[in-house]
């Protein structure tokens, strides 16, 4: 029989339901009886001991929140009973032991990607235009429509289809309501010409203009760390002139990021142009000689060391900290043990685990640095009339994340347990094999986007109540946390680890599982769904407040 509750750590004083729960019914669990006070939905939390006004309420084994007045054992915890709590954190002397995972399953595995100049590995091959500012966005939708159409990477076709039903209907006074929209997609590369290069990107943003010039200054070394991205072929910039984010400034970032770079880079100036029409027609016919040029690439095999994984989570819900994320946990540890590289990002979303971390981290400099970039964010979220406290969603809320502590912890669970080898600032790139941390906001769009900025090259995307999110470069990798889940938005869903809450399969088990779909996309072998829908989300962080 299906478990009913379960206790995450042996020191919590709340149980989990897994399932709905009824007030009054009995709950037996490790020799304890039960009764509930009050409906307890899957999910969401009930104490198990009565606790007076300030008690601390443990989860995952550390405080997540404080009680804010008596409540009996068998009640519900929810927001007005349970305010947020997280421990103090400090930098502290102390020797981590790591137990590695058994990875002899992957050893000498690998995967089948694109190989650079400068020893990284591409899991795709992508073309990408880059602004230097947001007023030639529209010269870029229109380059779009026209390669995209042209050379078979739209995804819209299905939906001009149906639009053009609706109108030849409505001319000849056909009910509309009898046509049915389109409800699949088969993605299909048997029209492409460029059979080697996986998709031509656009980087549309809202910057490189007005705001200060430190976004500019920010943006520039973004826009740059995407230029240099192991997925990316080839690069063509559009630049109005004018803007507070010359060319010169994103061309220092891009060789100060890599001095060595020697991708085809093609750069268009419009204030400096014949034409607007000109300067697009000269944007296509470069950009098209380089994909002739970048289609010449192929893939070849790779040591699985080569993989550098994003960890993110997203729409999150009461098993994200249960199923998904420790799953992912798991895959990320034996990436570790098989020498790859790590990404555990969204700051606001460690609020709890920060000292967990602290002491996993082997450099007494990276440690304080993350101690110094926690601080100042929450700092200057608190500045601003908020804190990390206020960043659960209603939807998180909803689903049994009552306060941020609680989040966290299991947000963190993402990481694994491997030692932290190093810290990054929003931009700055891996250079170091293992779990590293990435200063970004938990926001989805803006996290991926900067996990992305550090080298990721795939990325592993779990949630609970579901989410589009995709980026441009980066192919992003759904891991959903329950089978309702999985089931009902399986358009954007790659993997389910609903069975790790039915009993059905062990978080080992489940990580193994994710492991073999990353080599598998890594390879071009299965695409993930963010990818098929064309998914391309991407969100500067202009480092104000954004939790």
């Amino acid at each position: 029989m299906k478990q009913q509750v379960l206790k995450i750590h042996p020191q919590d004083n709340v149980l989990v339901a897994l399932a709905d729960l009824k007030a009054g019914e009995l709950v037996n669990f490790q020799g304890m009886t039960y009764q509930l006070l009050d409906d307890i939905h899957a999910k969401h939390k009930f104490y198990m001991n009565d606790m007076q006004t300030g008690d601390e309420v443990l989860m995952y084994g550390t405080l997540v929140g404080k009680v804010q007045y008596p409540v009996k054992a068998g009640m519900l915890m929810n927001t007005d009973n349970l305010k947020h709590a997280a421990a103090p954190y400090t930098y502290r002397p102390y020797q981590y032991s790591w137990h590695a995972p058994d990875v002899a399953k992957f050893e000498g595995r690998t995967f089948n990607g694109y190989h650079r100049s400068d020893g990284k590995v591409g899991t795709a091959n992508y073309w990408l235009f880059i602004p230097t500012v947001f007023c030639e966005n529209r010269n870029l939708d229109v380059i779009r429509e026209a390669l995209h159409n042209e050379l078979g990477y739209a995804v819209t076709a299905k939906y001009k289809s149906y639009a053009h039903e609706l109108v030849e209907a409505y001319k000849t006074g056909v009910d509309i309501s009898s046509l049915q929209a389109p409800i699949s997609f088969e993605a299909t590369t048997k029209d492409r010409p460029f059979k080697n290069i996986d998709g031509i990107k656009f980087l549309n943003h809202q910057g490189g203009c007005g705001g200060i010039r430190q976004d500019a200054a920010v943006l520039s070394k973004l826009l740059a760390a995407y230029a240099d991205h192991p997925n990316v072929a080839g690069v063509t910039v559009l630049s109005l002139g004018c803007q507070n984010l010359q060319v010169q400034d994103f061309t220092h970032d891009l060789r100060e990021r890599n001095p060595n770079f020697d991708k085809p880079l093609y750069i268009f100036e419009q204030q400096q142009s014949q034409s607007e029409e000109h300067m697009i027609a000269e944007a296509i016919r470069k950009t098209f000689e380089g994909l002739i040029e970048a289609n010449k690439i192929e893939r070849r095999p790779a040591p699985l060391s080569k993989l550098n994984i994003g960890v993110k989570c997203g729409g999150s819900d009461g098993f994200s900290g249960i199923s998904a994320n420790p799953a992912v946990g798991y895959c990320a540890d034996l990436l570790v043990g098989l020498g790859a590289t790590v990404l555990l990002a969204e700051f606001p979303e460690l609020c709890g685990a920060e000292q967990n971390l602290i002491d996993r981290t082997k450099d007494e400099a990276a440690a304080k640095k993350f101690i110094s970039l926690m601080g100042a964010y929450s700092q200057a979220a608190e500045n601003a009339g908020s804190g990390f406290h206020m960043n659960p969603s209603p939807g998180n809320i909803k689903d049994g994340l009552i306060t941020d502590a609680i989040k966290s912890n299991g947000a963190a669970k993402k990481g694994g347990t491997s030692p932290v080898e190093d810290v990054l600032d929003y931009t700055e790139p891996a250079t170091k094999s293992g779990l590293n941390l990435v200063c970004t906001p938990g926001n989805d769009v803006e996290a991926t986007t900067g996990k992305a900025a550090s080298g990721a090259t795939l990325i592993l995307f779990t949630t609970g109540l579901g989410t589009p999110t995709g980026n441009p470069v980066c192919p992003v990798i759904k891991v959903a946390t329950n089978n309702a889940l999985a089931k009902r938005m399986a358009d954007i869903i790659d993997i389910n680890t609903g069975p790790v809450i039915e009993g059905e399969k062990t978080i080992e088990e489940m990580g193994e599982d994710i492991l073999e779909y990353c080599i598998s996309a890594a390879s071009g072998e299965v695409i993930p769904k963010s990818v098929l829908l064309n998914q391309d989300d991407f969100i500067p962080w202009k480092r104000g407040v954004s939790l």
